[in-house]
């Protein structure tokens, strides 16, 4: 899915380690091919053209990811929308040119896109889609799920204290050995003056954090998100960097974009809305830096505002 994946385990002997592993990426590979935006050959990409006006069936896998995500789109008005493909490709290329994408382009990838076009059955587990030329990526989610993916096929051999890393969005279960939780950073800033720790213990959870510090364009001075708002289709400018913490990457790794997207009031009760999910919301502006946590995260780290 364009990224690198990491996994940490705990266990007893060098042979259970690879075994783990390699049940691990297994798991990563096998949801690469189903979910990955970077390869042609992928359901993902596929999916668009066969599903052209015409139920498809598809896996498990792609259409649970892409249940969520049209969940997510209602809820929030369109906020999260992973018929974007168009218009996040767009930008993708313009990271590498360093030229923000024109007007007329945008547009026509915007024609392109909307998650109503977008139709799922879950009785017969089917996709379609109304028009030529939709692509669909679930970049914003599916790096979620495949860690906590990861994780499950990795417990299946009995080992309980394991990591996957997908980029920024982490799965973990049992503490490792001697230690009360996994040490996961939730943000850069001084501890001190944002009154917000910037690292918390955490057990069987997942961790999504979305934000521009990674993947950014800088034109005329202004910095453009690799996050995309739909509605203006625009790479968000507003510095806001959102953690989501959830018992499952599917459900964490999709908040912490469409809160980046809604941004912090909105956001965080978007958050708070998911009754499962705590979050975390930095925002920087040329005069301050604040933070906003939901009432389960603030349970969570012990703090109070």
């Amino acid at each position: 899915m364009g990224t690198l994946v990491r996994i940490t385990v705990y266990c007893t002997t060098p042979d259970e380690a690879r075994a783990a592993f390699r049940d691990g990426f297994d798991r990563i590979r096998e949801l690469d091919d189903a979910l990955s935006d970077y390869k042609p050959e992928s359901e993902l990409r596929q999916i668009t053209t066969r599903a052209l006006g015409r139920p498809v069936r598809v896996s498990e896998d792609l259409f649970r990811v892409l249940q969520a995500s049209q969940r997510l789109a209602e809820e929030t008005g369109g906020a999260f929308d992973v018929t974007e493909g168009p218009v996040v490709r767009l930008w993708r290329e313009a990271r590498k040119t360093g030229h923000a994408p024109n007007d007329e382009a945008l547009a026509d990838a915007g024609a392109r896109s909307g998650f109503e076009k977008l139709h799922l059955d879950a009785g017969a587990r089917t996709v379609m889609v109304d028009d030529a030329g939709m692509a669909l990526d679930v970049g914003a989610i599916g790096k979620g799920y495949a860690a906590s993916e990861a994780l499950g096929s990795i417990g299946k051999r009995g080992i309980r204290s394991a990591l996957v890393a997908v980029s920024g969005d982490l799965a973990f279960s049992n503490a490792p050995p001697g230690q009360s939780g996994w040490r996961i950073q939730i943000h850069s800033e001084d501890e001190a003056a944002l009154g917000v720790p910037s690292k918390v213990e955490l057990t069987n959870r997942a961790v999504s954090t979305s934000g521009s510090s990674e993947q950014h364009l800088d034109v005329d001075g202004r910095r453009y998100s690799h996050v995309i708002d739909p509605v203006s289709r625009m790479g968000l400018v507003s510095d806001i960097t959102v953690t989501v913490v959830a018992p499952h990457g599917l459900e964490a790794d999709g908040l912490d974009t469409a809160a980046s997207v809604l941004g912090a009031e909105r956001g965080l009760a978007l958050i708070e809305s998911h009754r499962d999910a705590s979050g975390l919301i930095v925002e920087r502006t040329h005069s301050a830096t604040t933070a906003l946590a939901s009432t389960r995260f603030r349970k969570l780290l012990e703090f109070k505002h």
